[in-house]
């Protein structure tokens, strides 16, 4: 089996692993996020801010360093010639979580708007007046693949470990979950004035 570029790292999870060699097979991805914005759109600052937030004290800062680096690293996905697609449908209140403080967080809301412009990339807002939604509770990717055989999958990921999601009508649901969350949010280009409303506050 070959390689990839994330083996080099050797404290790298056997879960997050398998991850990333999805993620890099895969030729689109829909995922819905609660709290915090996607690692494959997150600036570097605003990565580091939650990746410190979630293992300090528990390791230290060259771990923190090595995994900005792979989620950096990640994002080459969506600038190859045959770029991942990545969809993805993002609670209003991720916007006005002041994730490392407002210049860092400016600086990410910036950055979804420039990565908007990609043909690759979709943003949705779905705005706090929607109410409750199908994904309340949890926030989730479907990955999809080039080949027919190769079914969706989910993936949701906890503080201590990743469930992924392969039976047939599960990963249906959820699909049919993130379609009408899709509906409910406001429309990219809406979602992009809501983000540059956001940047003039900050």
């Amino acid at each position: 089996m070959q390689r990839g570029w994330w083996d080099t790292y050797e404290t790298i999870s056997t879960d997050y692993a398998n991850y990333i060699s999805l993620e890099s097979e895969a030729t689109a991805i829909q995922c819905f996020s609660q709290t915090l914005i996607h690692g494959l759109l997150q600036t570097e600052d605003y990565a580091r801010a939650v990746i410190k937030a979630a293992l300090v004290p528990f390791t230290s800062a060259s771990e923190v360093d090595r995994r900005v680096e792979i989620r950096m690293t990640r994002q080459r996905v969506l600038h190859l010639d045959s770029p991942l697609s990545i969809w993805m449908v993002l609670d209003e209140a991720a916007l006005h979580r002041l994730i490392g403080g407002a210049d860092i967080m400016r600086a990410q809301c910036e950055s979804l708007i420039q990565l908007s412009e990609l043909p690759n990339v979709t943003i949705q807002i779905l705005a706090s007046s929607v109410g409750a939604h199908p994904g309340a509770n949890t926030p989730f990717s479907i990955l999809s693949f080039p080949e027919v055989y190769d079914p969706d999958v989910v993936y949701i990921e906890t503080m201590t470990s990743s469930l992924w999601i392969e039976d047939d009508r599960e990963v249906h649901r959820y699909s049919l979950a993130f379609d009408q969350m899709r509906a409910m949010a406001l429309s990219p280009h809406e979602s992009v004035e809501l983000i540059s409303e956001v940047v003039g506050r900050l």
